[in-house]
């Protein structure tokens, strides 16, 4: 199964110095950018636009479209600001990549600033990550002192100046227009749209915002052409990512491969469950994306595939959860995040992700009632497309999903008084299965 992995962002992760611009060089690297200036800004839009790469931050957007949307011959600047927010739970394939290889971060910068005209680009990174805070800002230099990044760019009159800021840990922020004010000094609160970002967006400017990995990916598209890049992953999701398998799972870790992997092909390839246990439910972007079960398995893992399924494919944070896991404490651990982090500028979200988490802990204790599961989807219908931005919408899918899957496990804990998952009750999601009203499919091919 270990064709089935394509390294390219991944592929010098294991090399000590793989973070200096010695060994990225050493690698290839910034060799893609002399190709880049020797092309029309517009050119290098087109093979971004053909490559048919996608926002790798979890919306999916097509990356050259967004970059064509900026206006050109406007008379202002232009911005490009790097999305390194990374505070979905479960998500954890940025901030190894800026570790491991901020040079190719670096690389795609400057390329994408070039392409859509931009002087000046933000690294956006959370403050808590201070070591990766650190490691930028060092790549970053060695980068000014190479002459890849400041005036006259390795002599083709193109100039970029490149900041790497630390957030103050709001997970909000990671919403596109919240991180854009925070960056303006402000207190992240999502903007009205329109105007959008690529009219108005830094300071009043045409920006772009884009995830690290999707901004790390156009090197690669640069060098090997846009038929490469397409010819991976699936008709409609080309190319490869990062896939972040962590949880319930022998061997956790990133998992570079084609859109359109299955889990149960990184699931081999991760070692399967940890032993002795077997798939109870999984997330396949995180957990503002609904949750899957073990009859899921098998779908493709890329936009259209996951979103037939009921989800999203999100982040690609693959969070893998076994029989002894309590669905329920599960789903109010993450309402509790959720409401935590509300920015609290709408009412949706702000009341709803209030009362959510009231009813859930009500439930987990034992003290709910059937009434409360109707409740809770009440809730979720009034804060989806009803909040600002997506987090309202994002806090909804756990709670939605996990009562739609594991219904049963909601009321057994108003049966049993509180709550009767525990190690020693390992067993227990066995019986469920077995019992009458629930298809034996539910663990189909999920045992490891």
């Amino acid at each position: 199964m270990t064709d089935t992995l394509t390294p390219v962002l991944t592929a010098r992760w294991g090399e000590p110095d793989s973070f200096t611009l010695a060994g990225y060089r050493r690698a290839g690297g910034y060799s893609a950018l002399p190709k880049a200036l020797a092309m029309q800004p517009d050119e290098v839009i087109a093979a971004v636009k053909a490559s048919g790469l996608r926002g790798r931050g979890g919306a999916g957007f097509p990356t050259g479209m967004k970059w064509s949307f900026i206006p050109q011959g406007d008379g202002k600047p232009h911005y490009l600001t790097v999305n390194a927010d990374e505070s979905e739970p479960g998500t954890c394939k940025d901030m190894p990549l800026m570790m491991a290889s901020p040079h190719v971060l670096i690389e795609g910068i400057v390329i994408t600033c070039f392409a859509i005209r931009a002087g000046h680009a933000f690294i956006y990174v959370r403050g808590e990550v201070l070591h990766v805070v650190r490691r930028l800002q060092m790549a970053v230099a060695e980068a000014y002192q190479a002459g890849y990044l400041g005036k006259n760019i390795l002599g083709s009159g193109f100039d970029l100046e490149v900041v790497v800021h630390a957030g103050a840990g709001a997970y909000i922020c990671g919403e596109e227009t919240a991180l854009l004010t925070s960056l303006e000094g402000y207190r992240g609160l999502p903007r009205n749209r329109p105007p959008f970002p690529a009219v108005e967006g830094l300071y009043a400017s045409p920006t772009v915002i884009n995830n690290v990995e999707s901004v790390s990916s156009v090197p690669s598209i640069i060098n090997n052409g846009a038929d490469w890049f397409a010819g991976l992953g699936t008709e409609k999701s080309k190319g490869f990512g990062i896939f972040s398998l962590s949880g319930h799972v022998a061997n956790p870790g990133q998992f570079e491969a084609p859109l359109g992997i299955t889990l149960r092909e990184l699931l081999d390839l991760a070692g399967g469950v940890r032993a002795g246990h077997r798939l109870k439910f999984w997330t396949p972007g995180g957990s503002s994306t609904p949750i899957l079960t073990g009859e899921h398995l098998d779908i493709p893992l890329d936009f259209e595939g996951v979103a037939g399924a009921g989800s999203m494919l999100g982040t690609r944070a693959l969070q893998i959860f076994d029989e002894t896991t309590c669905v329920v404490r599960a789903t109010l651990r993450w309402t509790e995040f959720y409401q935590h982090e509300s920015c609290g500028k709408c009412t949706p979200c702000r009341e709803g992700t209030y009362w959510m988490t009231r009813t859930l802990r009500r439930l987990e204790s034992g003290n709910g009632s059937d009434e409360d599961l109707d409740k809770l989807i009440d809730i979720c219908d009034n804060i989806l497309g009803r909040a600002f931005c997506a987090l309202g919408d994002g806090a909804t899918s756990p709670v939605t999903s996990a009562i739609q899957y594991f219904r049963d496990e909601f009321l057994l804990h108003q049966k049993e008084g509180g709550c009767p998952f525990n190690p020693a009750a390992s067993t227990l999601w066995a019986d469920l299965l077995s019992g009458p009203g629930r298809p034996a499919s539910r663990s189909g091919g999920a045992d490891r």
